[in-house]
């Protein structure tokens, strides 16, 4: 009877030692600093992977009484000289509401940046303008609204839908602009647009007739379709996270994937994120229902259709200013703004699709006021690449790397 017993016992001490322990994720390595090619008074970068690997980053200078500039510099371990899109005294310039570029497959880039339509603080156009020639000389630029109303149209989404043409969402006013003359009711639109390096509307559609007013949007290409995550307004003023997805010319109705339920009579300024490989989809957000401020992510499995659990990234502060990438096709890093006392730190967390959470790592110390904006994040599949304002005297731009190597397996 002793050797049964010792036997049950010996088995189930092996059984035990054979189960799997439970997944971890390794933290990655420390941010190295890469000096930037922006000036003083340098803000709102943007990040973009261009089909070579390199680092796209945009940027705006203005220095003090001056006109604005949109200027760009690539990165592949060393950065090309820096060049500039276009200039001008009458732009929109906006902590929030920034410029981006993209470069397309087949060569061109585009760029776009605001410019004020009227005195009123929020007429403002998109302006749209390509390079054929790597960013030496640039097309006259066109407004990829075509209503001619002196409104709002900005916090663009903007990425490359083939070798020669570009996707373009938008927060579009021009409903405010009827609702002046005594027609409908204040409310901003999302519209999108698929435009050729030639100017040719390719196609063009209202996304959502009602979205909140200032919150940015997102875009990703999914094979076929893009998937377009933005702020709804619902007529009870929630304002929860919307999703659209647009295939062969069609658009889905829009839908709350993930409903929060916050209720605010304002705009949050404070929009999601999306990125993808393959056929999975990563959607990170900020929220403050029930008071409790918390970044979010949530995978999809099939091209944004459906969206798993919310995945809770934040340290317990949070403020918001999201990026994600999919660094695989199981994992993405999340990028968000943390209060720590009275500054801010960007910070970073790895999720995997099936929930499993890595500890955060502090990317740079900031400021949690508006002048820090909204830091940028990109992945080229070898390396993090990161961009964010460093305000001050006179602001600038600050970038910094982290080479993965085998750490997104």
């Amino acid at each position: 009877m002793r050797k049964t017993i010792f036997i049950v016992i010996g088995i189930a001490a092996l059984m035990a030692g054979c189960q799997q322990q439970p997944k971890s994720i390794e933290p990655l390595p420390a941010p190295r600093m890469v000096t930037s090619p922006a000036a003083e008074y340098s803000a709102e970068p943007n990040l973009h992977v261009a089909p070579d690997g390199r680092f796209l980053l945009s940027w705006i200078e203005q220095p003090e009484n001056g006109p604005a500039a949109l200027k760009f510099a690539f990165y592949g371990g060393e950065w090309s000289e820096v060049k500039t899109v276009a200039t001008g005294d009458d732009w929109f310039v906006n902590w929030a509401d920034f410029p981006a570029m993209a470069a397309l497959s087949g060569g061109a880039l585009a760029a776009h940046w605001l410019q004020k339509s009227a005195p009123e603080t929020f007429a403002y156009d998109i302006m749209l303008s390509f390079s054929q020639d790597g960013g030496e000389t640039w097309s006259s630029p066109i407004r990829p609204h075509r209503d001619g109303t002196e409104s709002e149209h900005g916090f663009v989404s903007l990425l490359p839908y083939a070798s020669d043409a570009v996707f373009l969402s938008w927060l579009d006013g021009r409903k405010y602009a009827a609702a002046k003359k005594g027609q409908g009711v204040e409310e901003m639109t999302l519209r999108g647009a698929i435009i050729s390096q030639r100017g040719e509307y390719q196609w063009e559609a209202e996304l959502d007739d009602r979205v909140c007013d200032c919150c940015q949007t997102s875009a990703v290409k999914v094979g076929n379709r893009i998937v377009v995550a933005y702020r709804d307004r619902s007529e009870q003023e929630i304002r929860d996270i919307g999703l659209v997805i647009i295939e062969d010319g069609k658009v889905s109705p829009p839908r709350i994937p993930l409903p929060d339920g916050w209720k605010i009579p304002g705009c949050p300024v404070n929009g999601p994120a999306l990125a993808a490989r393959g056929n999975t989809v990563a959607l990170a957000w900020f929220t403050m229902a029930n008071d409790t401020a918390r970044v979010q992510l949530a995978f999809s499995t099939d091209g944004g259709t459906t969206f798993g659990r919310r995945i809770r990234v934040d340290d317990g502060n949070a403020l918001g200013r999201v990026d994600v990438v999919m660094i695989s096709e199981h994992r993405a890093v999340v990028s968000w703004l943390e209060q720590s006392g009275a500054s801010a730190e960007i910070r970073i967390r790895q999720v995997d699709v099936d929930g499993t959470v890595s500890a955060s790592q502090t990317i740079a110390a900031t400021s949690a006021s508006r002048a820090s904006g909204f830091p940028r994040m990109a992945f080229n599949g070898e390396t993090l690449f990161f961009a964010w304002t460093q305000p001050g005297e006179a602001s600038h731009i600050k970038t910094a790397q982290i080479p993965l190597h085998t750490a997104t397996n």
